[in-house]
């Protein structure tokens, strides 16, 4: 299921940023309050109607040239490569400048689609040159003012007015996984070594996978596709200076996965990119295993696991019902524990559960546990319920959800995995005032 691709493009200081906040909203992370994770929010999903699509604000990337028109041409390019549709971000009260001008040129080189979009077209400044953006020659304009919220759902009709219906691709009894990664932490070789056999060309170089390969196969006579996102980054100097467009490879294949296998570089130890890509992953609501790789480098294993799960128990805390393997793709040492994992992890993505031992679940925990009081008044829950899976979603009917706390929220999820076991799988909490749909 592949969801489509839309780039905010422009040159600094438009307000991609804002209109970026504006699409995506303030419901961006699970994760992104929790200590440790920093995330710049350069890619998230959109949902609106029945629509819901990948966006990517341009201006988060840093080309590091020091060399201005070749970073913004840098930077349209980027999006341009990946894009179903381009969002052209220009500034209403400004005007057009030189800038604007060479992004004109690149994307009408591209050939894809391009929305027009003049921001800040509430400044009185906008009157003065207002025609003077139809000189870009583009078929589409959008006027709109991201600060004050005026014309942002004119600018999502348009944006979504020929996406076609996802469709899945795969029978629904297929498991789909995928390998992401950071680029050379050996997904490509961990596949081959889950195949046993080489389907995919293995190389050490970082990038030689160009994109995304499916491959279906039998484990125990059941049927899944491992998707395979080796080629996270391309060739040539623009992609290799910009880390972090990996991530846009990994949000493809997470997109379709059931399951996600984060694959970490035992030689090399975790780093925040590797916190990025799982964040992206428990965002979309996927399972997820997490696999150290070329743990045949390690010398004092026993000591050394210890101390990894230490490390990941601390680095990735914010998935702490993730389980861990430790393999290497190149010996096929310890393989056998990955497959699984995974199985297990999607098991407990599609667990559901009776609403009479949720409800038993939640009140004991209450009970044992009061939520402490707010200016005079006290959380109470009234009823619980399963509303769906992948993930395993819960409503939680309360008096008030102005009196839930962060660590209240915490302390019944985990009850909730004590009594039932979501291993491999984040699980969400919707807490509803009594009477809301």
């Amino acid at each position: 299921m592949r969801k489509p691709i839309v780039a905010l493009v422009g040159r600094p200081n438009v307000g991609k940023s804002t209109i970026f906040n504006r699409l995506v909203g303030t419901k961006m992370a699970i994760i992104e309050d929790t200590p440790g994770v920093t995330r710049d929010r350069l890619y998230g999903t959109v949902n609106y109607l029945d629509y819901s699509f990948h966006l990517i604000d341009t201006g988060g990337i840093d080309m590091s040239t020091g060399n201005f028109n070749t970073e913004i041409k840098g930077q349209a390019e980027l999006a341009i490569d990946e894009a179903d549709v381009v969002v052209f971000v220009v500034d209403g009260k400004e005007g057009l400048t030189s800038n604007d001008y060479i992004v004109r040129d690149i994307l009408k080189k591209s050939g894809k689609p391009v929305i027009v979009a003049i921001n800040k077209t509430d400044s009185k400044a906008y009157e003065d040159h207002k025609y003077d953006f139809y000189n870009l020659a583009f078929d589409t304009y959008i006027e709109l003012s991201a600060e004050h919220k005026l014309g942002i759902s004119s600018l999502l009709d348009e944006i979504t007015k020929n996406f076609k219906e996802i469709k899945e691709e795969y029978d629904k009894d297929i498991i789909k996984f995928s390998v992401i990664g950071r680029p050379n932490v050996g997904k490509s070789s961990l596949v081959n070594a889950l195949l046993n056999e080489e389907r995919v060309i293995v190389s050490p170089i970082a990038g030689t996978t160009r994109d995304a390969i499916d491959t279906p196969f039998k484990y125990h006579e059941k049927d899944f596709v491992v998707i395979d996102t080796a080629g996270m980054r391309k060739r040539g100097k623009i992609y290799e200076n910009v880390e972090k467009y990996s991530l846009l490879r990994s949000l493809k294949a997470i997109d379709r996965s059931d399951v996600c296998v984060l694959v970490i570089n035992a030689e090399e130890g975790i780093i925040e990119h590797d916190k990025h890509i799982a964040g992206y992953a428990i965002e979309a609501g996927k399972a997820i295993v997490i696999a150290v790789n070329k743990w045949d480098t390690i010398e004092d294993k026993d000591k050394a696991m210890k101390d990894w799960k230490e490390e990941i128990k601390y680095q990735f805390g914010f998935i702490p019902y993730a389980k861990v393997v430790f393999l290497s793709a190149l010996t096929k040492k310890r393989i056998h524990t990955l497959m699984p994992e995974i199985i297990k992890a999607n098991e407990n993505a599609h667990r559901q559960i009776s609403t009479s031992s949720l409800n038993n679940v939640i009140t004991d925990a209450y009970a044992l546990n009061l939520p402490p009081s707010y200016k005079g008044k006290r959380l109470k829950i009234y009823f619980s319920n399963q509303s769906s899976i992948c993930p395993p979603t819960f409503n939680i009917q309360v008096n008030s959800k102005g009196l839930i706390h962060f660590s209240y929220e915490r302390y019944l999820e985990n009850k909730i995995r004590e009594s039932f076991d979501f291993t491999g799988t984040p699980i969400i909490l919707n807490f509803k005032n009594k009477g809301e749909q």
